[in-house]
């Protein structure tokens, strides 16, 4: 797998340089030089561990999680307190983890951004479905909260017994969001399980959308090879006709393509960290990213604990960009929303798509994957397929990598990908 995305990494940023991650980093982080930054946040405590799930996560204790919180309150102000004034951010999500089980301290975590930043396009957090209870929901509503995502999975049996989750009670679960309304609410959903239909995922985001939901995700599974998850991966041809089939299907009810994987029912429903030209990452694991480096938290708890504790940020790894590594990783990132506009582009890097990466995109035209209208590059069917394949692999091959190390090693000295 590894020898696609070398050879994809190695034409498109015109070099044998691989992406190179070092122990280092800058205690003044250079966001305030950034356009279109988001915020991010992450809470890594969960009441149990899903087995398939790869992200930074461990038991919840409340001890431990306010010290944690407390922690990142302290990270939060010595990054925001390097710049003068209040920068403008699109928007703030939570992730984690359940995010939720800090319902109490959310607002408090808002109120310390808000003295550095802006939001100006809302606050999203995930929840898991046991959180969706009106006293949770005001909570988080009261603290700031506007858009909120249930990572329910499936709502069907069989999977949810695969998934190793309890059964979700989809009309309680109405009657909550009915009770405490959000600007959006997202359903995150599992596709490519093994014996996985089409009526099946159709039943999932019919019953998302009764439910009180006008925004659904329907992730593919990927099997990283640190978790214990014992379920086995679909087959290529099940997969295309599976996500081809749902998107039409989509499409048929009105449902906009709000991304590779998610549909909306309403103009204005929203919900992703991920397409931002920029973006600033606050707690263990959470990532930054900036004009010319990327940087991760490390994954260790008790590690961030005290290099924040220290007056130090808690930086495991930084790479600093070439300009083709930062094209690629920009592209990347913002055909996730299965739109590229050249404008964008050249206002980014001062460089015409065209100049930079012209016969890439006319092969993509020929070959099925986009069209182009006035300098947009729409991704088809076709398209959205085979990027959801190469991401698959890029995960395997460099998140899996990275990932799996990080969950060991606290600091590591230097990552190759």
């Amino acid at each position: 797998m590894s020898i696609i995305t070398t050879l994809t990494r190695t034409w498109l940023t015109r070099t044998l340089r691989p992406f190179t991650f070092k122990n280092e980093y800058d205690q003044v982080l250079p966001f305030a030089e950034c356009e279109n930054l988001g915020l991010y946040v992450h809470i890594p405590f969960c009441k149990s561990v899903c087995n398939f799930c790869p992200y930074c996560k461990t038991l919840y204790s409340k001890e431990l999680c306010d010290k944690y919180i407390d922690a990142l309150i302290r990270e939060i102000r010595l990054v925001g307190s390097r710049q003068s004034g209040k920068k403008e951010a699109t928007s703030l999500y939570f992730g984690g983890g359940t995010p939720a089980l800090a319902a109490d301290r959310i607002g408090e975590i808002i109120d310390a951004l808000s003295e550095h930043f802006v939001i100006t396009e809302g606050v999203g957090l995930e929840l898991h479905p046991d959180n969706v209870t009106p006293d949770v929901l005001q909570t988080l509503k009261d603290a700031g909260v506007t858009k909120i995502s249930v990572g329910v999975q499936s709502f069907r049996s069989k999977f949810q017994e695969i998934l190793g989750r309890k059964k979700v009670d989809a009309s309680a679960m109405a009657s909550a969001l009915a009770a405490v309304p959000f600007e959006t609410v997202s359903m995150d959903f599992i596709f490519a399980l093994p014996g996985q239909t089409y009526d099946d995922l159709k039943s999932d985001i019919d019953a998302a959308f009764s439910a009180g939901a006008n925004h659904v995700a329907i992730y593919p599974f990927i099997e990283f090879t640190f978790t214990d998850s014992p379920v086995p991966t679909m087959p290529k041809k099940e997969k295309r006709a599976l996500l081809d089939a749902i998107t039409k299907y989509c499409a048929s009810k009105g449902y906009a393509r709000a991304s590779i994987w998610t549909f909306t029912s309403a103009p204005d429903a929203n919900y992703s960290s991920m397409t931002r030209d920029n973006f600033l990452g606050f707690g263990c694991s959470a990532t930054s990213l900036f004009k010319k480096q990327f940087k991760i938290n490390t994954f260790d708890v008790g590690s961030y604990c005290e290099r924040i504790d220290s007056g130090q940020l808690a930086t495991s790894l930084t790479i600093r960009f070439t300009k083709r590594q930062r094209m690629i990783y920009w592209l990347f990132w913002t055909a996730y929303s299965t739109k590229v506009k050249a404008s964008d582009f050249e206002r980014f890097f001062g460089v015409p798509l065209k100049k930079a990466y012209g016969f890439e995109f006319w092969l993509a035209k020929r070959l099925g994957f986009f069209t182009e209208e006035d300098g947009v590059y729409q991704m088809t069917l076709k398209g959205a397929f085979y990027y959801h394949y190469y991401e698959n692999f890029y995960t395997l091959a460099y998140i899996d990598k990275m990932w799996g190390i990080m969950r060991n090693e606290a600091f590591p000295k230097r990552i190759e990908l």
